[in-house]
């Protein structure tokens, strides 16, 4: 007791008190400011209580789940790998060791696959007989003589109508040089193209020579060096209120080439396929 002679009679009733009934003190209470009891004075300090941290559960020690069940393959796509890895293997054994039995092995086994390849292709091509949607045959361009010969009369119908629109907003230039013989012999063709399909040609001499069936070519006045065109003939299809010019080619070309191409150049995804071809200058005012 000599630890509490300096208490009074009553202090020391109330340490005894409280140390007796310490363990059933709550945590709060313990935690409480050490100014709130005035019979401790200044001299004690109590650390808070720890928060009691939640600890992370415990794993399930049950019975694991089972992996989720993968899709089972189709006994054709089994039998067909089977077959493809045993053909494999045979012929880089004969590959290998080219002795007449390997050899013979694979060729057995190839034979076997490739009638098992025919005789699909027969069947593709009967269901293609009885479905118009899946006979190439009926798609594009056709390749029966007299179907293809109907083919280009319409397909030369359906573009002549389409240039002959195209011509009213748009002119064919075409370069050449007075001493050229190419450029000669195209000069008729583009004529008779002008006269049937109704789209301006505007022929551009490089050189300044004229050329026969174009008695109002004009003179090159740096459009060429512009374009740089490097040979001749040479055709660009111009829209020369945009200024947007597209070429068509370069050499002696036929009228179903010109059709053709012209078409295929002034479709809606013709410059979205190859943007780097056309190009926009500011054309001179006279030109039509």
């Amino acid at each position: 007791m000599k630890r509490f002679a300096f208490l009074t009679p009553v202090r020391l009733l109330l340490v005894l008190s409280l140390m007796l009934g310490a363990s059933a003190a709550s945590a709060q209470d313990a935690g409480a400011r050490y100014w709130s009891d005035s019979w401790r004075g200044w001299h004690f300090y109590e650390d808070p209580m720890p928060e009691e941290q939640e600890r992370p559960p415990l794993p399930d020690k049950g019975v694991p789940a089972a992996p989720p069940a993968l899709p089972s393959k189709a006994p054709e796509l089994v039998e067909f790998e089977r077959l493809q890895k045993t053909l494999e293997d045979t012929r880089n054994i004969a590959i290998m060791r080219p002795t007449e039995a390997n050899v013979r092995r694979y060729m057995e086994l190839e034979s076997q696959v490739v009638a098992r390849a025919s005789y699909f292709a027969d069947v593709a091509q009967r269901v293609a007989w009885a479905t118009p949607a899946l006979d190439p045959t009926l798609q594009g361009r056709p390749v029966n003589a007299k179907a293809l010969e109907v083919f280009e009369q319409t397909e030369l119908v359906d573009r002549s109508r389409s240039i002959a629109e195209l011509g009213k907003d748009h002119v064919l230039f075409f370069f050449y040089r007075s001493d050229c013989p190419y450029c000669h012999a195209f000069a008729p063709t583009l004529a008779a193209f002008q006269a049937r399909h109704g789209i301006q040609v505007v022929a551009i001499s490089v050189d300044g020579g004229p050329m026969p069936g174009f008695p109002q070519a004009r003179t090159d006045n740096g459009i060429a060096t512009a374009l740089k065109v490097a040979q001749v003939p040479a055709v660009f299809l111009a829209q020369p209120f945009t200024g947007k010019i597209t070429p068509i080619g370069f050499g002696v070309l036929s009228e179903s080439q010109l059709l053709e191409r012209i078409a295929a150049v002034s479709g809606p995804q013709a410059e979205a396929m190859l943007p780097g071809t056309t190009q926009r200058l500011a054309l001179p005012q006279e030109a039509p």
